[in-house]
C-alpha cells in the first residue's frame, strides 16, 4: 500500500515536472522543435480519438476524414468568411468534426472488424476525392492558403511569435482535451466501451446498448480528429487534399498503436516520438526515409507491443514488487 502511494506521488510529479517542461520550452529549444511539438501534440489529439474507438476493438482507418474536416473548416472560415480569431474558428473545427461523425457514425455502428475499417476509410477516401475534383471551390491539389489568425485578439506581429502563440494555444487546449478524455475513459460510458472490446454480447445481456456507445465514441473520437486539423492547418497555414487521404489515417492509427491505449497520455506520447522520429529519419535519409522510420517504428513495437506507454506499466509493476 505504501508502495502504491509512493508511485501516485512520483507519478504526480513527473506529471507536474511534464507541464512545467512543455511550458518553460519556447525558452529553451529552437523554432523547429517548438514548431515540431506543435504539430505533434495536435496530431495527437487525433490519435487519441483513434485510441477512444481502438479500445473498443475497432480500428478507424477514416480518421483523416474528420482531420481534413477541421483543417478545411478553418481555411474556408479564414478565406471566405474572413474570420481571423483563433478562439472561433478552433470550435468551428470541434463542430464539423463531430458533425461529420455523428453521419458517418450511424453507419459505422453497425459494423465490426475489418467492415468498419474499410467502410471508414471509404468515407475519408469520398472527402478526399471531393477535395481533389472541385477545384473552384477547394484549389483542387493546389489546396488553401491559410492567413495567420489572432489568438485572443492578438496577432503577433512576427512570425516567429505567432508560432509560440500558437504552440501554447495548442498546448492549453492538449491539456483540456487530456482532463476530458481522462474523464471520458473514467465515465459508464468509457468502462462500456472496454466491455464491448472484451465481450460485446454480454454487454448486451446487461441490458447496454452496444451501438449507443459505439456511436457516442465515435462521434467523440470524429471532435477530436476535428480540433487536431484545424490546429495543424493553422500552424502549417495550408490545407491539401492530402489531409484525408489514407495514408494520413494511418499514420494516426500507427501512432495510436504506437503509442498504446493504457493511458490519456499514450497517444501523446506515440506521436512526439512518432514526429521526431521522422524528421529526423527524412534529415539522414531523404530518400529512404519511409524504410528508415518504418525500421525503427517497428523495433519499438516488436519490444513494446502494447505501445510506449506500457513501460510506465513495466516500471510500476517492478516498484510494487
Amino acid at each position: 500500500m505504501r508502495l502504491l502511494k509512493r508511485f501516485k506521488v512520483g507519478f504526480s510529479v513527473a506529471i507536474m515536472t511534464g507541464v512545467v517542461l512543455f511550458a518553460v520550452a519556447p525558452l529553451l529549444l529552437p523554432d523547429w522543435i517548438i514548431y515540431v511539438l506543435t504539430m505533434a501534440l495536435a496530431k495527437g489529439m487525433v490519435a487519441f480519438g483513434v485510441a477512444l474507438v481502438l479500445r473498443g476493438g475497432l480500428i478507424s482507418f477514416g480518421h483523416g476524414l474528420y482531420y481534413a474536416a477541421g483543417a478545411y473548416a478553418a481555411a474556408f472560415a479564414v478565406n471566405r468568411w474572413n474570420i481571423r480569431e483563433s478562439l472561433i474558428l478552433i470550435p468551428l473545427c470541434v463542430l464539423t468534426g463531430a458533425a461529420l461523425a455523428a453521419l458517418a457514425g450511424m453507419f459505422l455502428k453497425r459494423y465490426r472488424g475489418i467492415f468498419f475499417a474499410l467502410l471508414s476509410l471509404a468515407f475519408s477516401m469520398i472527402l478526399y476525392t471531393l477535395l481533389f475534383k472541385f477545384y473552384d471551390v477547394t484549389g483542387g491539389t493546389d489546396g488553401m492558403h491559410i492567413p495567420s489568425v489572432k489568438i485572443l485578439g492578438i496577432q503577433p506581429a512576427a512570425e516567429g511569435f505567432f508560432y509560440i502563440y500558437h504552440y501554447y494555444l495548442t498546448l492549453i487546449l492538449m491539456i483540456g482535451v487530456l482532463y476530458i478524455g481522462w474523464r471520458f475513459i473514467s465515465s459508464p460510458l468509457g468502462y462500456l466501451m472496454q466491455a464491448v472490446h472484451d465481450n460485446e454480447i454480454r454487454v448486451e445481456y446487461m441490458g447496454a446498448s452496444v451501438e449507443r456507445s459505439i456511436y457516442l465514441t465515435y462521434v467523440f473520437s470524429g471532435a477530436l480528429g476535428g480540433l487536431g486539423g484545424g490546429l495543424v492547418a493553422l500552424a502549417v497555414k495550408h490545407v491539401s487534399p492530402e489531409f484525408a487521404y489514407w495514408t494520413a489515417s494511418a499514420d494516426f492509427v500507427f501512432v495510436a498503436i504506437l503509442g498504446g491505449t493504457g493511458s490519456v497520455f499514450a497517444p501523446f506520447l506515440g506521436s512526439i516520438v512518432f514526429e521526431f522520429v521522422k524528421n529526423y529519419a527524412f534529415k539522414f535519409s531523404p530518400n529512404t526515409w519511409q524504410m528508415t522510420l518504418g525500421g525503427i517504428l517497428l523495433l519499438i513495437i516488436f519490444f513494446l507491443p502494447q505501445g510506449l506507454w506500457s513501460l510506465a506499466k513495466t516500471i510500476k509493476r517492478k516498484e510494487m514488487q
